[in-house]
């Protein structure tokens, strides 16, 4: 029986821990030859070792899969250029773009330093749209001379871009810029079959994994969870929906799949046993006349649903 990505070639940025271990993981056992990209950096992005990349690619050739490790820097447009480079000399195809790869540092929004706030949009956002462009420049080249049928680009979000992050705004910022990024894309490459779609997931990584139990516990209880400032910490984050990397997999291989080529544009969120997609954002409207007072009263007529807590 065919394997879903058989034949197909992608890239998983990212993929050396966490979530992006868990995607190169099932991808190569799926059939697809995997680029394994990851800098062996800490999660606020220090330091480098070559170590994770190729440990994942080592664990692909024990259990019978095809993988290449690559150690390229994502944000930098000419290390995402590389990557995929490596990716055309590796297999001849690029057919797939997951861009899991992130850091996380934060600081107050009064005391963010430019370099924290730059480094993260830089890794996160830049690194998403750097990829994204070298990967599709390839695939339209081989789609338009007939040697490759539609494409799949999988980016990353969180719930700190749709809902806000008030400790580190730089992460927030970047994962919101990430659905911006996925929406227009899916429109602009509509036309040649590449699918554009975002996963926010739920799951313990390591960027997760830093989060303070104050913060853990401020969270729970911002959204109506008892006992969140007393209960064992293990079964607040199952409340919150803290689970395994390898229960967003799933959701990824769908979209990197055939099955999803109607799918386009949208934003998905995934959890170990579940998986959602997030409605689209729809206007209301109400009529005014009047003063200033009268502007006021519609206005808050708007505002039926308090804004959401931040997220993680």
């Amino acid at each position: 029986m065919a394997r879903p990505l058989d034949g197909k070639a992608a890239i998983v940025t990212g993929g050396g821990g966490g979530i992006g271990r868990a995607i190169a993981m099932r991808m190569a056992s799926e059939g697809a030859s995997v680029i394994v990209n990851d800098l062996g950096c800490a999660p606020d992005g220090a330091g480098a070792s070559t170590g994770p990349a190729q440990e994942v690619v080592s664990d692909i050739a024990r259990a019978g899969g095809t993988a290449v490790a690559d150690l390229s820097s994502v944000a930098d447009s000419r290390g995402a250029d590389r990557l995929v480079r490596t990716a055309i000399n590796s297999f001849g195809h690029v057919d797939i773009l997951v861009n899991c790869a992130g850091i996380i540092r934060g600081q107050p929004l009064w005391g963010m330093s430019d370099e924290t706030w730059d480094v993260v949009i830089r890794v996160n956002l830049h690194g998403s749209f750097y990829c994204t462009r070298a990967a599709v420049r390839e695939m339209r080249y081989a789609i338009l001379e007939g040697r490759q049928k539609g494409g799949r680009i999988i980016n990353f979000t969180s719930e700190s871009g749709i809902f806000g992050n008030g400790v580190n705004s730089n992460y927030g910022a970047a994962k919101a810029g990430i659905i911006g990024l996925t929406k227009s894309s899916a429109i602009g490459l509509r036309e040649l079959g590449i699918t554009c779609n975002a996963v926010s997931p739920r799951a313990e990584t390591r960027i997760v994994a830093g989060t303070t139990e104050y913060r853990w516990r401020d969270l729970g209880a911002s959204i109506g969870i008892e006992d969140a400032e007393s209960m064992p910490l293990a079964d607040l984050k199952r409340k919150l929906g803290s689970g395994s990397p390898e229960g967003i997999v799933p959701l990824v291989l769908w979209l990197a799949s055939e099955r999803s080529a109607d799918v386009t544009g949208r934003v998905f969120i995934a959890h170990e046993g579940w998986v959602g997609v997030f409605a689209e954002m729809a206007e209301k409207k109400v009529e005014f006349e009047g003063d200033f007072e009268d502007f006021d009263r519609v206005v808050r007529s708007v505002l039926t649903n308090p804004p959401p807590s931040s997220r993680i």
